[in-house]
C-alpha cells in the first residue's frame, strides 16, 4: 500500500491499524469541504489547501499540520515504517491541576487518535534513508513528556546504530508541566543521544516548525548539523512579554521568527514546504549513498 493509499484509508475509516484516528486537520475533505485561514480569514476548498501543502492560497500563511500529514510530505510512497507505535503515555505522578492529568491524556488521545505527541519511524526520501521523529502540536501543544523524550531518543539511537541520518520535526510549546522534573530530564536524555550520534559521525537535521518553544528549543531543536525552518515559524525559549518585562525594553517586531533567527545565525535555511523534500534530498546526498 502506498503512503497515499494509507492516508486515504485512515481518512475513510477514521481509525488506523495502530488505533490512531486522523487529526482534526487531516479528516476527509468530504467531512471538511471548507477551511478558514487563521490569518486572512479567507474560506477555501480544503482540497486546494491539501494540494498546496496546507498553505493558504490567498495569503500564503502555513496552516499547522498533523504528524501524519507531515510524514506524507516527506517520504516516498510505501516506504515509511513507524517504530514503537504501541507505546502510550501514563500518569506517573498522579498530577492534578484544574483536572487530573489522566483526564487530559484521555482527551488528547481521543481528539488526535495518537498515544502521545510524536511519531517516530524511518523510510526513504527520494531513495535516501532517513529516520524521523515528527512532533504533533495537536497533542497537548506538542509538549515533551517522558514518552516523547523516550521515543525521540529511541529513534536517534536506531539511526546511530544503523549509521543513518536522523531528522526531528519540532512543533512544541516545551516541557509537559504535568510530568514535572521527569519531563525536564528529557532535555538531557535527547541531547545526550544526539551527542553520541554526532560522535559516531552521523547527520542530524533539525526541522523547526510553528511553534517551537521552551525546553524543546533549549535542547535538541537547536543542536542540528543543519537547523532548517519553515517560513514565519515562531521559534523561542520563553514568551515575548516575559522577556520584555525582564529586560525592560521593547523587542523587535519580528523577534522570535524564523527570519529573525536566520539573520542572526541561529537558523541555517528557511525552506518552503513544497521544496522540503527536494532540499532534504540534496542534504542527504552530501553524506550518504542512495538505498540499494
Amino acid at each position: 500500500m502506498s503512503l497515499k493509499d494509507w492516508f486515504e484509508e485512515r481518512k475513510q475509516k477514521n481509525v488506523a491499524k495502530d488505533g490512531r484516528v486522523a487529526s482534526q486537520q487531516a479528516k476527509t475533505i468530504e467531512d471538511n469541504l471548507w477551511t478558514k485561514c487563521p490569518s486572512c480569514k479567507d474560506t477555501q476548498y480544503t482540497k486546494d489547501l491539501v494540494n498546496n501543502f496546507w498553505a493558504c492560497t490567498k495569503c500564503a500563511t502555513y496552516l499547522r499540520v498533523s504528524a501524519t500529514d507531515r510524514i506524507g510530505m516527506i517520504f516516498d510512497d510505501d516506504t515509511f515504517h513507524e517504530v514503537d507505535s504501541e507505546l502510550e503515555s501514563i500518569d506517573r505522578l498522579k498530577f492534578v491541576d484544574s483536572k487530573p492529568y489522566t483526564k487530559r491524556l484521555e482527551e488528547a488521545k481521543a481528539q488526535t487518535g495518537m498515544k502521545d505527541g510524536v511519531i517516530i519511524g524511518h523510510g526513504l526520501v527520494n531513495n535516501y534513508r532517513l529516520n524521523v521523529a515528527v512532533m504533533d502540536f495537536n497533542f497537548m501543544g506538542g509538549s515533551m513528556g517522558s514518552l516523547v523524550g523516550h521515543k525521540i531518543a529511541r529513534i536517534i539511537e536506531i539511526a546511530t546504530e544503523n549509521k543513518e541520518p536522523v531528522m526531528i520535526v519540532s512543533a512544541s510549546g516545551g516541557a509537559r508541566m504535568q510530568e514535572g522534573v521527569v519531563s525536564l530530564m528529557q532535555m538531557a536524555k535527547t541531547s545526550a543521544a544526539l551527542a553520541r550520534h554526532k560522535e559516531a559521525g552521523q547527520l542530524f537535521i533539525s526541522f523547526l516548525t510553528d511553534p517551537t518553544a521552551g525546553g524543546v528549543t533549549a535542547s535538541f531543536a537547536m543542536l542540528g548539523d543543519y537547523n532548517i525552518s519553515e517560513p514565519n515559524a515562531s521559534i523561542a525559549f520563553t514568551g515575548r512579554r516575559v522577556i520584555e518585562q525582564t529586560i525592560k525594553q521593547k523587542l523587535p517586531k519580528d523577534f522570535q521568527t524564523a527570519e529573525y533567527l536566520k539573520a542572526h545565525g541561529m537558523v541555517d535555511a528557511i525552506i518552503e514546504r513544497k521544496n522540503l523534500k527536494t532540499q532534504l534530498t540534496k542534504i542527504l546526498s552530501l553524506y550518504y549513498k542512495p538505498a540499494e
